[in-house]
């Protein structure tokens, strides 16, 4: 089986954990403190506070930010589902944005739409907490253009970087911004990561929120532990909190998987621009890279021709009994039944993920994939696409 994923999970790493184990130490530790340092200078920003995943993160950084029942919080309409429910969990509302039909990230131009139209109305716009970009699959959105509008708004923004450690994206040329590059997880008030199997670095589970501010790194502390107080010399509990921990073995691969992380990345920009040179000629889309970008590729993920949209299930499936696996890309979110439902969203609503997410397809991408495997997966899936009736 040509495996879609597969952690890069080596001795080092396994002796971390055992060593951990061993130790009885496995909460609350000096392992996961030593993991946050290592995150926040790799990132380059003051702080990094790990938690138990990702979607703890993303929760934690809206209620730092004092989200509250009835707020609303600007969001991409393409990701993972994590990134609207964290929303829900705070009794707020998300308000979908399009994307952008290369890079599949938040479109600037709908973004800018949808606050003017918020902003414009004052019951409404006191209501608008913050905006919640995705960089998709591991490429940055376009953070210069974002913030530039949150900027004018008044509004923090919450970097959903959950597929991106280690992306950045250059804007040099914009003025108003720091030269050379800059990482994912440094741009908005925080930076959400993910640490699941399918990202570059896995720690099987696990998450960190990173910032530059003082208080909201404090809350943050406190609300991943119970509301514990992390700067007093006698505990005391300062609000209603969680407990989003990290464990120490899990901070012990953290660390040893920071080690290789380069080399990882590195694997998965060969191996996507393998991929881009074999889909050339082909009736599917390879991933497109924004000016300035360097992404991680979590994901590689390619448009089938539109004929193939209806019959992609089907194709999933024989490519799995052919030995490869696929999958989709990720979820439209207004058009899953609890948001569909709960908001009324309808086809149409969001064009361009409409397609996105009818024609995406994630083809196998890890740093064990060989070039002979990767020419295995376009074959098969060519030959798929050619045995297609023609009015399909």
């Amino acid at each position: 089986m040509i495996r879609l994923t597969i952690p890069s999970i080596e001795e080092d790493d396994l002796q971390a954990v055992r060593e951990t184990v061993a130790s009885g130490y496995l909460v609350q530790g000096s392992r996961v403190a030593a993991f946050e340092r290592t995150v926040a200078l790799y990132v380059g920003t003051k702080h990094a506070v790990a938690v138990s995943n990702c979607t703890a993160a993303l929760h934690l950084a809206l209620l730092a930010l004092d989200v509250q029942p009835g707020d609303l919080v600007v969001v991409t309409a393409y990701s993972w589902v994590a990134t609207a429910n964290v929303i829900e969990l705070c009794g707020a509302q998300p308000v979908f944005v399009d994307i952008r039909p290369d890079t599949f990230n938040l479109d600037p131009d709908r973004l800018d739409e949808t606050m003017a139209r918020l902003m414009a109305v004052p019951d409404t716009a006191r209501r608008v907490k913050a905006i919640l970009p995705v960089h998709t699959f591991g490429q940055l959105a376009d953070m210069p253009a974002i913030l530039k509008i949150a900027g004018r708004h008044g509004v923090p923004v919450i970097e959903d970087a959950a597929c991106a450690l280690g992306a950045t994206l250059d804007r040099v040329q914009q003025p108003g911004f720091w030269p050379g590059a800059r990482p994912a997880g440094a741009w908005g008030a925080l930076g959400c990561f993910s640490f699941h199997p399918r990202k570059a670095l896995t720690t099987g589970e696990g998450g960190i929120v990173t910032t530059d501010d003082d208080a909201l790194a404090r809350r943050v502390r406190a609300l991943r532990n119970h509301g514990l107080d992390p700067d007093a010399p006698a505990a005391d509990f300062i609000m209603p909190g969680f407990n989003y921990r990290l464990t120490e073995f899990q901070a012990a691969l953290g660390s040893t998987q920071m080690t290789k992380l380069d080399r990882i990345i590195a694997a998965r920009r060969r191996l996507a621009a393998r991929y881009d040179e074999l889909l050339q000629g082909t009736p599917m889309q390879p991933p497109a890279v924004a000016s300035g970008s360097a992404p991680v590729y979590q994901s590689y993920v390619i448009l089938l021709p539109e004929n193939a949209a209806a019959v992609r299930a089907e194709l999933i499936a024989r490519l799995r009994a052919e030995g490869i696996e696929t999958t989709i890309g990720t979820w439209h979110i207004p058009r899953t039944t609890y948001f569909r439902t709960r908001y009324g969203y309808r086809l149409g609503d969001f064009p361009v993920a409409d397609q996105v997410f009818a024609r995406s397809l994630t083809l196998p991408l890890h740093e064990k994939l060989s070039e002979t495997e990767q020419e295995e997966v376009v074959a098969r899936l060519s030959q798929a696409l050619g045995s297609l009736p023609s009015g399909s």
